[in-house]
């Protein structure tokens, strides 16, 4: 069994949200994640790094979750700030179970044992000092919490973190989930949340022991990006 991971799927299948308006890249993008996901064979798993969908309920999202299902292999979704179909990973989890997804789970306040490895994550949040405000700095430090919860639950395996927001972007710096990242000595760290004309000015780098990654879906243009082995 491989890892792979791609984030920002961004998908509508009902029609109401083309995103063919963000640019030729997104023009079809749907078929070009069919295409992509060719690479994933059935044993294998994707970490979906959040903004799966635009729809505002689990029932909206539906056909967004069939399309998915139906990708190759088993497939973690992680939260992201447009996952507002998003209530809580138990609601979640048990609409997958109703609705016979079940190649579809939830990474969030929790780990993925895979081998050796540990797969972590959570959405994460911008928050910068001098221009956020108190509410932004709670939400920051709520993420913080929720992924130091999913280090915890991996245990004494080497992990990989996986968030939807960047921990680092230009001059923004989240020194508290980057000092988390070295005091669990977390080797690779995937985000998404990054598009189009942002995409080159995303940081692809070592800090510490951590090696920082882009996948937002036009970013890998619709081919999940291999984690493991």
């Amino acid at each position: 069994m491989a890892v792979f991971t791609i984030g920002d799927l961004h998908l509508s299948m009902s029609g109401e949200k083309p995103m063919d308006r963000f640019g030729e890249v997104w023009k079809d993008h749907p078929e070009k994640l069919r295409e992509g996901f060719a690479a994933v064979g059935p044993e294998d798993l994707t970490v979906l790094a959040g903004d799966l969908s635009w729809a505002m309920s689990l029932e909206g999202a539906r056909l967004d979750f069939a399309f998915v299902q139906e990708l190759p292999g088993k497939k973690l979704i992680l939260k992201g700030n447009h996952d507002y179909w998003w209530t809580t990973a138990t609601r979640a989890g048990r609409f997958f179970l109703e609705c016979g997804f079940d190649s579809l789970g939830i990474l969030h306040n929790n780990a993925y044992i895979y081998g050796d490895w540990a797969l972590c994550g959570t959405r994460g949040w911008f928050y910068e000092e001098d221009r956020g405000t108190e509410h932004d700095r709670k939400l920051m430090l709520r993420e913080v919490q929720r992924l130091e919860r999913s280090l915890e639950a991996g245990g004494d395996r080497e992990k990989i973190v996986f968030l939807h927001y960047p921990p680092v972007f230009q001059n923004y710096r989240c020194d508290e989930i980057i000092q988390l990242l070295q005091a669990y000595k977390v080797r690779k760290c995937y985000y998404g949340h990054i598009h189009g004309k942002g995409c080159p000015l995303a940081f692809n780098g070592r800090i510490g022991f951590t090696e920082f990654q882009l996948v937002s879906a036009d970013n890998l243009r619709f081919v999940p990006m291999r984690v493991l082995p």
